[in-house]
């Protein structure tokens, strides 16, 4: 992983391969078309102040993400500048957005790949910049090669040949003996370490990740970061009487497993609930998905992998909240075992349910561990799915989607993905779809009208919510798996869609204050402690 440093050196004088600098679109009334943002005053002065418009000679405009590379001038130690687009230029006093910022160092960074040091002369106003910032070169300077090479990690060999991440990244600006700004860069390393990890998870090809490979992914994080673990295999499942998730895995000869892991804070008052889904690879079962619609179906586990890596993350950056996750982990196959369209499971919460269509399968395993997690009573549950393919016809493939049984509880959520750069967006719960979801034979069915899809498998998976608990579902099928070509900080394939979030969401569990960005969510916990669609996903 890319090393990070604090630095106030001078960029003159600074050794590296690269200096990274901002620049944006102009919008004051005295600025021309290009405007070279704060930090890389140093590298303007040395070309008489004429950088700007050096830059729009070369085609540089300062749109978001655009990369422009030119030499850098006389007497730099430095040989290549690297300007990257930050968008408009902000008006007034207002301040160059967190996004911006971690967006454009996700784009220097990822085109510096091989490179032994980078210095990044991006805007530092304060220590919430040199957070975004450092995120944003460890989130872009990602890669998964772990199949290539024959799995050997010689960062010596890669760099020569232009593969491997960024060695090392100096922040400008950083103050290294400053508590705020170390602990910003320290909180960067948590949270893109383990939101990396799930990346590498969701990567990884099924044959390798399997429901047991998961789990003991799980039990070596555990044993590494003091978290207590419990697994569940298929014979547990059966004696438990987890029906949906043995009916889902029921079809596998890789068996099911459900992991609890937990994280506990001596100082905690708040219980937070995490569900992941986790289909470690979805066939579509008897009702198999079409051609085209399973080559990616890997990246099923997306959720399992958001929720493992929050949990971990808490306890790295040891939040004073409880943090409990759950992964749902299955392979949906079709065998002479596998659920049949027209099956009855009955689920762990008591209930059954009518299984019309097997491709509907991630419902099924959350549902049984929606209920284990409410039986523990958790002031809130937050489920994490690629769930429908209905969500990605809506929302598109970089927008999650959040449903909740509370108003006060989705907003909170929305803010604290925006706050973070996770784009989301607030979605119903229509009452008049649940009738569709009735079953002449069982409590309920796996599937309903299809259309609004999403929100009907919302419906669905609220009826495994405990009484009084409050909770939230999150589909990620849009942004969870990026199979178009990188941007920003986001990489080709898995991206880690939803770790952040919850990670910011246990923070403000944690820290329990009422200010702008948070105040609805813990209104909306206080409150309750008192008192498909596509055959893409599904």
């Amino acid at each position: 992983m890319t090393a990070l440093t604090l630095s106030t050196a001078a960029a003159p004088g600074l050794r590296a391969d690269a200096i990274v600098i901002g620049v944006a679109k102009g919008t004051a009334p005295k600025s021309g078309n290009l405007v070279v943002a704060p930090g890389a005053e140093a590298v303007d002065k040395a070309y008489d102040g004429k950088l700007a418009g050096v830059l729009e000679t070369l085609g540089a405009s300062g749109a978001e993400g655009e990369l422009t590379k030119l030499p850098a001038p006389a007497g730099f130690k430095t040989p290549l500048v690297v300007a990257v687009g930050l968008g408009a230029e902000p008006v007034k006093d207002a301040w160059y957005d967190a996004e911006a910022l971690r967006r454009a160092a996700g784009v220097a960074a990822r085109a510096l790949g091989g490179a032994k040091k980078a210095a990044f002369a991006l805007p530092v106003g304060d220590s919430g910049d040199i957070g975004a910032i450092a995120e944003g070169v460890l989130l872009g300077a990602y890669s998964f090669d772990a199949y290539k090479d024959n799995g050997k990690d010689d960062r010596s060999a890669k760099a020569k040949n232009g593969k491997g991440p960024l060695a090392e990244a100096a922040l400008l600006g950083g103050k290294p003996r400053d508590a705020a700004h170390k602990g910003a860069v320290a909180r960067a390393v948590a949270v893109t370490e383990e939101l990396n990890r799930a990346r590498d998870l969701i990567n990884m090809p099924p044959n390798d990740l399997t429901p047991q490979a998961f789990a003991q992914v799980a039990q070596t994080a555990a044993k590494e970061h003091g978290l207590k673990v419990q697994v569940l295999d298929d014979k547990a499942l059966a004696r438990g009487g987890y029906g949906g998730i043995l009916g889902v895995g029921g079809g596998s000869a890789a068996t099911p497993r459900l992991v609890k892991l937990s994280y506990t804070n001596s100082k905690a008052k708040k219980h937070l609930a995490l569900v992941g889904k986790g289909i470690t690879y979805d066939s579509g079962g008897i009702s198999l998905k079409p051609a085209g619609h399973n080559e990616t179906m890997k990246c099923d586990m997306s959720g399992a992998a958001a929720v493992f890596a929050a949990v971990v993350a808490a306890a790295r950056l040891g939040l004073e909240v409880n943090v409990t996750g759950w992964l749902a982990l299955a392979e949906n196959m079709p065998s002479g075992t596998a659920v049949r369209p027209g099956d009855v499971l009955r689920m762990y919460s008591g209930k059954t349910v009518e299984v019309l269509n097997t491709d509907a399968e991630g419902r099924l395993v959350l549902a049984d561990a929606l209920w284990a997690a409410s039986l523990e009573k958790p002031d809130a549950i937050v489920d994490v799915a690629t769930l429908t393919g209905a969500m990605v016809l809506a929302l598109g493939s970089r927008t999650f989607g959040v449903m909740a049984n509370d108003d006060a509880f989705r907003t909170a959520i929305v803010e604290a993905a925006d706050e973070v750069g996770e784009p989301s967006w607030p979605m119903p719960l229509p009452e008049h779809l649940r009738k569709g979801m009735d079953s002449p034979t069982a409590d309920i069915a796996n599937m309903g009208e299809r259309m609004g899809g999403g929100l009907v498998a919302g419906l669905f998976l609220r009826e495994f919510v405990g009484d009084g608990i409050t909770w939230a579902h999150l589909d990620i099928a849009g942004p969870a798996f990026n199979e178009q070509g990188p941007f920003g900080y986001t990489p080709k394939g898995g991206t880690g869609s939803g770790v952040r979030t919850l990670v910011r969401l246990a923070e403000l569990t944690a820290a329990g204050t009422t200010r702008t960005g948070c105040h609805a969510l813990v209104a909306s916990i206080s409150r309750y402690c008192s008192g498909s669609s596509s055959s893409r996903f599904s």
